[in-house]
């Protein structure tokens, strides 16, 4: 790798933001490394001169196995961007113990299983660069998603600390929390609401609105291209960042949660979800 061409190490590129990421990072002459858990889906990136690697972040080794691969021929990281993820929803009531397990074991540990193996290294060049994929999801919360409004938050939490900590070392750690971005998120997250919405739920009656918030991420979304275009701007600006928000939504949610007391807030919530419709 030439000297003066910095790589990039993305997670969860099958689709949506992850791939598109690959790309535009790839269009600015960056050294591309693409991961997803099934192989298959990104090996078309390779004609786009893309690197791919099949990696399951959930799988500790098999991340050292990557991040080995990448060191051993590249010599080093500038960037990693912690973009795989996954979204339960459904009622907290109906959700299983071992969902909200997977939920957190891909939205919580994999990235910081991830960050634990590149940022010493980073650290050691007194330079790099993490990118945590957080949601606005992290902000404000909503129902019939608590599972995966509390992975964000606690991403965006880990995030805000790692920022701090690693600083004195050279490693910038910028924390992402978008809004509404075209993808195929709400299809799995639908998949997942099939098997956890319990047919004797308490949330039955209003049936429509559970579903309707596993879909609500496609709602009048930004462009997946228009999106990673923007962010990578951002990245390459040269400024020190801290928290990037983008795309529809991304700034209106959390003026809401500060501005609004909380009682009118949740009242608000309540009705858009028809929680009411249940007393």
């Amino acid at each position: 790798m030439p000297a003066n061409t910095k790589n990039v190490l993305i997670t969860g590129c099958s689709s949506g933001i992850g791939r598109e990421l690959a790309l535009e990072f790839q269009r600015r002459g960056y050294r591309v490394w693409a991961t997803a858990r099934n192989l298959q889906n990104i090996q078309t990136l390779t004609d786009q001169n893309i690197r791919v690697l099949e990696l399951d972040v959930t799988s500790e080794p098999r991340v050292h196995e990557v991040v080995q691969h990448i060191l051993s021929s590249d010599g080093h990281l500038d960037i990693l961007v912690n973009n795989a993820g996954y979204g339960s929803m459904g009622p907290l009531m109906d959700m299983p113990g071992e969902e909200l397990e997977q939920q957190f074991s891909t939205n919580v540990f994999a990235p910081m299983t991830l960050i634990r193996k590149v940022a010493p290294g980073m650290c050691a060049r007194k330079q790099g660069t993490i990118v945590n994929i957080g949601s606005i999801s992290g902000v404000l919360f909503t129902p019939f998603s608590g599972s995966y409004c509390a992975s964000k938050a606690a991403f965006n939490a880990l995030s805000d600390v790692l920022r701090m900590e690693l600083k004195p070392f050279g490693v910038q750690v910028v924390t992402v929390q978008p809004g509404a971005v075209q993808s195929r998120f709400a299809d799995n997250a639908s998949r997942v609401l099939q098997h956890v919405f319990n047919p004797d739920s308490l949330y039955r009656p209003i049936d429509a609105k559970v579903r309707a918030r596993a879909n609500a991420s496609q709602d009048n979304p930004t462009p997946t291209d228009r999106f990673c275009r923007d962010l990578v701007d951002k990245l390459e600006s040269g400024r020190r960042l801290n928290i990037i928000r983008l795309a529809n939504g991304s700034r209106a949610f959390p003026v809401l949660k500060a501005l609004l007391p909380t009682a009118v807030l949740e009242t608000v919530l309540g009705r858009i979800f028809g929680l009411h419709r249940l007393r």
